[in-house]
């Protein structure tokens, strides 16, 4: 066990100031992910900043028919929630396959977002992986792949992100409230939170220094037919090798961003343009940049048929 120092944040803006004033700290909620890597001395915060006591726990419909959920908002509540349900079933679908019960009872919409990849050279430290050790090389890029990146890798890291939720807020458009030290907020796009690993996996998210998510906004709702399928090893409490999200208007338009593929959820506009044309064209524009390894070549049929599927379902219920 490494010391640590430990406090409870009295405001959003004071945990941002402890955060930034103290060099190593972490803030903790659920700590579904922290403290098992904390146990395997991956993550060594010097001082954790328990945010719990904070009033960001709340789902709430606010006047331009926007949704603001609080960074605190367990996973289990916010699939339940009503107003989740009824107008954004894809978010519902995504954090039902995600996990377990008994985790998603502790999981915090904060933390869903900023969990850390599970390719397993990153959690055996006795690899190489420049997302835990910057310069010490990828693992991966020679070793088993099969559960890796197709797309948005580099030469330095081909690690995909774990997020369920993730995927389906980012074909709802969410937009990630943030606080800072001095009290300023800023209003991220999801599409804006991650980074590409580049040459710098280690470095995964936007968010300064100290910089506490508080909330996830969704624009107010954009209808359809709503799905989500997650393709994996087993049927319960695994990651996806693949996901896909898919929201369908009965014009034909729609969006779609997948999991399971890259270094963040997937989406691009050219492959919303054309869903329109079928599953096959929709996959072309997603994964026009993929590089696959010979062990995950598999995952670009696996896309185009998952999307195909979903299509046939949302075009089903639609008749």
């Amino acid at each position: 066990m490494r010391p640590f120092g430990y406090e409870k944040a009295k405001s959003p803006a004071a945990a941002a100031a402890a955060a930034q004033k103290n060099e190593g700290a972490r803030f903790i909620a659920g700590g579904t992910n922290l403290l098992d890597l904390m146990k395997l001395e991956i993550e060594k915060p010097t001082h954790l900043i328990d945010v719990n006591g904070l009033s960001l726990d709340k789902v709430e419909a606010m006047p331009d028919g926007s949704l603001k959920i609080g960074a605190l908002v367990r996973n289990t509540d916010l699939a339940a929630n009503e107003l989740v349900r009824r107008d954004y079933p894809l978010l519902s679908r995504a954090l039902l396959a995600g996990a377990s019960g008994q985790l998603r009872n502790k999981a915090t919409t904060a933390g869903n977002l900023l969990q850390r990849t599970r390719c397993p050279y990153f959690y055996d430290t006795d690899q190489p992986c420049n997302k835990r050790k910057p310069g010490s090389g990828c693992g991966a890029l020679q070793g088993f792949s099969r559960q890796h990146a197709v797309v948005g890798g580099s030469d330095a890291c081909i690690a995909t992100h774990p997020s369920d939720m993730a995927v389906a807020m980012r074909a709802l458009d969410a937009v990630v409230d943030t606080v800072a030290a001095n009290g300023t907020e800023r209003h991220i796009p999801l599409t804006d939170l991650y980074r590409l690993p580049g040459d710098t996996p280690h470095l995964e998210t936007t968010l300064n220094a100290g910089e506490l998510i508080t909330s996830v906004t969704l624009p107010k709702p954009v209808g359809g037919i709503q799905l989500y399928h997650k393709v994996r090893d087993r049927a319960s409490y695994a990651f996806a090798l693949v996901s896909v999200a898919l929201v369908l208007h009965p014009d034909g338009n729609g969006r779609v961003a997948l999991g399971g593929v890259a270094h963040k959820p997937w989406r691009d506009p050219n492959a919303d343009r054309e869903l329109r044309r079928g599953s096959e064209a929709a996959t072309s524009a997603l994964l026009a940049n993929a590089k696959p390894t010979k062990e995950n070549e598999f995952k670009v049929t696996l896309v185009e048929r998952t999307l195909a599927s979903l299509l046939g379902q949302a075009r089903s219920a639609r008749a």
